[in-house]
């Protein structure tokens, strides 16, 4: 067992650093991230200023040859590389012989060069899903070098007010002599969802529990502002929701938006001083605006009167049409307005795939990462260099800030893993480090 230092961690396909905020949370130390969008890695970069951050593909020697000078003797590698080849793979090809699972073979090749005591791979369901567990779980255990567990992990289970779920694959050094940990889970997600009924000619929707012997426990930890095992969209928004539709302001101070409400906004706010970075929220259309009132909190298009289906309400015409007069069906998925009683769904990378449960408007950035567990300390941003870049998305500087939060790992989700990787392997350390401090 380590007892020499605080743990260090590099950080591939980094984003804007999910996984590093929660394993600092943690006590463990970034000192190196590399991510092919330059706008996340400014994002990292500022938020872990003592860390190395390489721009830049893995797949290029230069930029693997930097991370790893970098953070070639790091404890801890972990990362989230893109996978899209999986659901093609057949005849029992292995995935990492497959070309287009380059970036999969180059997270497995850092590994095997660093050597690191623990890993941490994460990725979508849908590779389990598909029956490849096994494969990428022989592929981690680099011929005998790790013993390796796979566990699929619900954000919302570990005290995120968002529920997303990740495959995520632990690997300790076998020659360290100690077991794989496994991540403790509340399993609210599966004992309480939320039931539309009809009420007086309306939808209504509210929380229904299953037959669960630990249901009544978790809705009164639900309905606890007090506890941080499970968090509601309210309990993670409600300061916030002053804000107004079409704020141009991008920071304000927090007595402009009264106290925190709840334990979860407490937490947010921790070690944050008195400015709120990230608090622009989107312009609404009018007609945008009309469904919305039509939408009861926890609702979707199936709310809508057919009267406010239709696509151009108010005479404009937006966007493309689909020769109808309706919305079309890539449309259906922007009406969604939060439950204040329950946590989100799972977001995207757009500011229109989520609205909120009460006020009449799109959420900013900041509540989109209060979602996501971000602490309100961690600044989202962009690279100031103009033009064209290696990973640049289109869409600019706003939907860039909803990009790198919507692909991030929820900080608390990391955080429940680091917790299992710290007491596991890195206990004597960090806790020493935290003593300290």
């Amino acid at each position: 067992m380590h007892t020499a230092r605080v743990p260090t961690v590099i950080d591939l396909f980094a984003g804007a650093g999910g996984i590093a905020e929660g394993f600092r949370q943690e006590g463990f130390r970034s000192i190196a991230a590399s991510d092919i969008d330059p706008d996340a890695c400014a994002t990292f970069a500022r938020n872990f200023p003592d860390a190395v951050v390489v721009h830049g593909d893995l797949r290029s020697a230069d930029v693997k040859a930097a991370v790893l000078e970098a953070g070639g003797r790091a404890d801890v590698v972990v990362g989230g590389p893109p996978c899209q080849a999986f659901s093609q793979v057949r005849n029992h090809s292995r995935l990492i012989d497959d070309p287009r699972n380059a970036l999969y073979r180059e997270f497995v090749a850092v590994v095997g060069r660093v050597l690191p005591s623990v890993f941490l791979m994460e990725n979508v369901t849908g590779i389990d899903q598909m029956g490849f567990r096994e494969q990428i779980v022989s592929d981690l255990e680099l011929a005998g070098e790790y013993a390796v567990r796979a566990q699929v992990i619900d954000a919302a289970d570990v005290g995120v007010p968002q529920t997303r779920q990740r495959l995520v694959f632990i690997g300790v050094r076998r020659r360290l002599g100690m077991g794989v940990p496994s991540v403790a889970q509340s399993g609210i997600t599966r004992a309480i969802t939320l039931a539309r009924t009809m009420s007086r000619g309306r939808y209504r929707y509210g929380l229904e529990t299953v037959d669960d012997m630990f249901s009544g426990e978790l809705v009164a930890a639900l309905h606890d502002p007090a506890s941080l095992k499970a968090v509601t969209a309210a309990q993670a928004l409600s300061d916030l929701a002053a804000l107004p539709a079409g704020h141009r302001e991008d920071s304000l101070e927090y007595g402009m938006l009264g106290p925190p409400a709840s334990a979860y906004q407490r937490l947010m706010r921790e070690g944050n001083g008195n400015v709120l970075h990230n608090v622009q929220v989107p312009r609404l259309r009018q007609d945008t605006s009309l469904r919305l009132q039509a939408i009861p909190a926890g609702g979707n298009h199936r709310d809508l009167p057919d009267d406010l289906m239709r696509r151009n309400l108010l005479g404009s015409k937006w966007g493309p049409e689909n020769g109808s007069g309706l919305l079309s069906r890539r449309h259906f998925y922007a009406y969604r307005r939060l439950h204040p009683d329950i946590w989100s769904w799972t977001l995207n990378t757009k500011a229109d795939s989520v609205y909120h449960y009460e006020a009449v408007r799109s959420l900013s950035v900041r509540e989109f990462a209060r979602l996501h567990s971000f602490p309100d300390r961690f600044v989202f941003t962009t690279d100031p260099r103009p033009g064209v870049l290696l990973g640049r998305h289109d869409g600019g500087a706003a939907h860039s800030r909803y990009r790198q939060v919507g692909n991030a790992v929820p900080p608390l989700l990391a955080r429940a893993c680091a917790t299992a990787i710290r007491k596991a392997v890195f206990a004597p350390a960090v806790d020493r480090e935290r003593v300290a401090a």
